[in-house]
């Protein structure tokens, strides 16, 4: 794992998107040899300034891909879903490139260069994640993790076994350190050694776990130390699971862990930079999708002959629990809750039609925008929540208050990791992915989001 601006992407990722961005950029080459092969020259022109025209193709169509989702590790092995996405974002790829000729018409290819370009970065592409797939799958690339503990912290290191593997680590086992109780297989166990250090450095261990349920019983401080000193990594719970799922386990995580942990002070100091991006991204957005809004408040109003509101304004709690109106477009029927607040529920009868589509498309948050414009909301940040569910929320979810110690938001990591939610148990888990935004807050978290928020709004994932 490899930590980008305080934000984990597995190292295995970083070669990959650095191997495609080079297979990008050398694509623009092969297809100007291709087009002017057994040429006379012809070529000459277009190849004093190549580079420029090349970095441009590949700025943009890695970015389509990136909006798209192909650099979340849980596509490669998913071909299918892969080859789908490819398709999408090499066409939305297509477009911007083809504006960006007509905006700087000095960086033209021409129509044959760049579909010989497409051509060679598509069929590329598929090549090297086809080989990525079979590398990352040997057991040789992955890193060796031990398990200290066979309780129930252990067993929760277990059930991520699968996206462990995914994400480069191979479990080798579990040593017993005197827990309450064995939940652990027992042929996943290993017999205690008389030494930790000697068996680590013996079985060739990369990464030590401590997921023991009680440290007090039994802590190998001395033996943990001579690991760290030799190379080897020692996690806890909390850091190992923020590394491998992309959110904090709330099961283990403690005050203090929130306390001594790095973190948790960038968001919260809500920087200029942060205002900046606010106000630069929504100010963009409501330009281009000025006709869309329009359309949209035409289509609502004459559903309604005129008689409904267009837009409707909600309470939602934001920074520091300060109450305010959140703005969108009216997608229910006006008496929708008549018989008090709650969530949105797969099939909603009080849904109108224009609402169900605007819904599926997330056009009903477009007006948010104007929200992040005044100040209440940030355009990336925890989902803003009505004041009825975060009463009950604060007293039952621990740490829920944390989410309030920064501006709500339109999207938030939490929303393109985890489905939509109508229970208090998803609450919960959307609850862990947005104390790792608060954690780990930066621009280029920002942008990660902003960009894989394009392929969530495609693929209607969580959209009710």
């Amino acid at each position: 794992m490899v930590r980008v601006f305080r934000h984990y992407i597995p190292s295995s990722m970083i070669w990959l998107i650095g191997i495609e961005t080079i297979l990008l950029y050398i694509s623009v080459y092969i297809g100007v040899e291709a087009r002017f092969y057994n040429s006379d020259g012809n070529n000459i022109i277009i190849e004093s300034e190549l580079w420029l025209k090349a970095l441009t193709f590949t700025l943009i169509m890695g970015g389509s891909l990136t909006a798209m989702g192909l650099y979340q590790r849980n596509l490669i092995s998913d071909f299918a879903s892969m080859m789908i996405r490819l398709f999408i974002g090499f066409g939305i790829g297509f477009v911007f490139i083809t504006l960006a000729f007509y905006m700087f018409p000095e960086l033209f290819l021409g129509r044959g260069i760049i579909i010989f370009a497409l051509m060679s970065a598509f069929f590329s592409i598929i090549l090297s994640r086809t080989f990525f797939q079979k590398l990352m799958n040997s057991k040789s690339f992955k890193s060796r993790v031990l398990v200290l503990g066979v309780g129930k912290h252990a067993c929760q290191v277990e059930g991520l076994k699968s996206r462990c593997n995914d994400r480069g680590f191979d479990i080798i086992g579990y040593i017993p350190m005197n827990d309450n109780e064995t939940l652990i297989n027992d042929s996943l166990i290993i017999e205690e050694p008389e030494s930790i250090y000697n068996y680590a450095i013996e079985n060739g261990i990369d990464e030590i776990v401590m997921a023991i349920d009680d440290r007090r019983k039994k802590f190998p401080t001395t033996e943990l130390l001579n690991c760290k000193m030799d190379g080897i990594y020692v996690r806890d719970m909390v850091s190992f699971f923020e590394r491998i799922t992309g959110h904090l386990q709330l099961d283990a995580l403690h005050p203090s862990s929130l306390i001594f942990s790095t973190g948790f002070s960038h968001a919260v100091l809500q920087s200029s930079s942060k205002r900046t991006f606010d106000v630069l991204i929504s100010a963009l957005i409501l330009i281009i999708t000025s006709p869309i809004i329009l359309l949209t408040a035409i289509a609502i109003y004459l559903s309604s002959f005129g008689r409904d509101p267009v837009f409707y304004r909600q309470v939602r709690v934001g920074l520091d629990n300060e109450p305010y109106n959140v703005l969108k477009f009216r997608s229910m029927k006006t008496d929708a809750e008549i018989s008090g607040a709650q969530y949105a529920k797969k099939g909603d009868t009080r849904v109108t039609k224009i609402g169900a589509f605007i819904r599926l498309t997330r056009i009903d948050e477009l007006p948010q925008l104007f929200n992040v414009l005044k100040g209440d909301m940030s355009f990336v940040g925890p989902r803003p929540e009505r004041p009825e569910f975060v009463t009950g929320y604060d007293d039952r979810i621990p740490h829920y208050s944390l989410r309030h110690k920064v501006k709500p938001g339109i999207t938030g990591w939490a929303q393109i990791c985890y489905p939509y939610g109508d229970s208090e148990e998803d609450t919960k888990h959307k609850l862990q992915y947005d104390l790792y935004y608060v954690k780990n807050y930066s621009l280029f978290l920002d942008f990660t989001i902003l960009f894989q928020t394009l392929q969530v709004v495609l693929f209607g994932k969580g959209a009710r």
